[in-house]
């Protein structure tokens, strides 16, 4: 989690999925009475250094490496917290304090912490152990709320031992030494609340969860045969599509196949986040598919569907709605519609902490289009992103009115390549470099360059000569500003 995303935890203040505790050197009893309602609940942040006001007042610097080793051996010892769970707290540095962030997944099984039963109601960390009623129903959410969650008739043989391989070389992403990383197939599985127990039928085995991410292709077809994911592509036959796939398959292949599907028919213009380089386009796509396939109601046989159009793309699919409308980044509680895909997907890193996929999409878009992105809560969940005539510009054959500002400049790329003696793209960036000997001005150097489209040469000449560190901005911290000019580097102002 980034400084600013906790910040913004922060000032919103403590609620059903977040809580503040002081612990400034040393882990309390009641951070895992907080784990354990968390993981019985909807999951949650816990922020250590925190006062319950929301001041930071941060940990003590000589404490904070026994505190992340005592906390990551206690939710580990089943005598302490049962089931055990993987957590690791994370350091934050904010406002010259380091604070330690904790999140906490909601749990596919009912938690204990030292053979207590919390829950959580709105701030608070509830002791129901003794409470019948309210202990009957957690089970009762944990067992039934999760349609992916029911035990199957299937067994290891039925699964891809590549796909769980996959996945145990994919946690090194998160982290280098992921406990995965020694664990066998089925002990990877159980950590992953994939082979669960049947109560009503006594019997152990894997779940729906387990074989939508690692079955066979028949396997899931025999399991669930209602399960399918639409990708189409409609710009020039809005009737009915330009391109199609219909991918019936496990998770991680259905999201590879999303992924390039999006990648083929959408543009990926060079985009800088402060001076990195980043593919907005390809953050969006992460976020809404991560989100299309890890919170989807599987139960349902309404066709899951990636759609891009001229003005927008968007996603569908079933949902087990908690709520009806247009979601607010400002007001958003996120939960998690499958727990344990969601685990596993974060694990692996193909989707982030709970939440934080609202948040980025909302970033990304303003970065690639300019757009605000929309989510609708229902029975079927609906999110939109705008897009503009470049971002499918590129895409099949060459139509009239696909024909943008960008394939003119690349035609008098070509022709400056002859007319004016410039023979290749070195030659071009030599040009530049020698015209802004002196401080020149976007504007000076497109016209002296014989270019109209400003947006393009940027991403092809002037951005990578400024990442080069050949060519300098005058106002770096004020990349849009509309009184920016360029100098090449040796010439720049002392």
């Amino acid at each position: 989690m980034t400084e600013a995303d906790s910040l913004e935890l922060i000032k919103i203040g403590e609620s059903t999925t977040v809580e503040f505790k002081k612990s400034t050197n040393e882990i309390t009893k009641d951070v895992y009475d907080t784990v354990c309602s968390f993981s019985n609940r909807d999951g949650g942040h816990i922020f250590l250094g925190v006062e319950d006001n929301g001041s930071i007042i941060g940990i003590a610097p000589e404490a904070l490496d026994r505190m992340k080793k005592d906390f990551v051996t206690a939710v580990n010892n089943s005598n302490k917290i049962y089931p055990p769970m993987y957590l690791t707290p994370e350091e934050i540095q904010i406002e010259g304090y380091i604070i330690l962030h904790i999140y906490v997944p909601v749990g596919t099984q009912v938690c204990r912490h030292n053979g207590k039963i919390f829950d959580r109601s709105h701030e608070a960390d509830l002791d129901i152990t003794n409470n019948s009623d309210a202990v009957y129903r957690l089970y009762a959410r944990k067992q039934d709320s999760y349609y992916v969650n029911k035990v199957t008739g299937f067994g290891l043989s039925d699964l891809r031992s590549d796909l769980i391989d996959r996945a145990r070389k994919m946690s090194r992403i998160r982290k280098m030494n992921h406990p995965w990383l020694t664990m066998g197939d089925e002990e990877l599985l159980r950590s992953a609340g994939l082979i669960l127990k049947d109560d009503e039928k006594h019997r152990e085995g894997i779940t729906l969860a387990a074989i939508l991410l690692f079955g066979e292709d028949v396997t899931i077809m025999s399991a669930l045969p209602q399960h399918k994911t639409d990708a189409i592509f409609r710009v020039e036959n809005i009737d009915r599509y330009d391109d199609r796939d219909v991918i019936i398959t496990n998770l991680f292949d259905t999201y590879d196949r999303l992924m390039e599907f999006g990648k083929k028919h959408l543009s990926d213009p060079f985009i800088l986040e402060g001076i990195n380089s980043v593919s907005a386009r390809d953050k969006i796509l992460r976020e809404i598919f991560s989100n299309l396939l890890a919170h989807r109601d599987y139960s349902s046989a309404y066709v899951a569907k990636f759609v891009i159009e001229k003005q927008c793309m968007y996603t569908e699919n079933a949902n087990r709605a908690h709520g009806y409308g247009m979601l607010e980044l400002s007001s958003f509680q996120p939960f998690s519609k499958n727990p344990a895909i969601s685990k596993v997907f974060r694990e692996t890193s193909l989707a982030d902490e709970l939440g934080s996929g609202m948040r980025n999409t909302y970033k990304y878009t303003k970065l690639y289009s300019g757009g605000t992105p929309e989510f609708i809560e229902g029975n079927v969940f609906k999110t939109r992103i705008p897009l503009t005539a470049v971002s499918v510009g590129k895409v099949g054959p060459s139509h009239n009115n696909l024909v943008t500002d960008q394939v003119t400049d690349q035609v008098t790329d070509q022709v400056n390549s002859y007319g004016n003696g410039i023979e290749k793209e070195q030659d071009i960036s030599q040009y530049i470099l020698d015209f802004c000997q002196v401080e020149r001005s976007k504007k000076e150097i497109c016209e002296y360059m014989g270019y109209r489209n400003r947006t393009f040469f940027t991403r092809k000449y002037l951005f990578p000569l400024i990442l080069e560190g050949k060519l300098q901005m005058t106002q770096p911290d004020k990349p849009n500003s509309r009184n920016q000019k360029y100098i090449t580097v040796k010439y720049q102002k002392e």
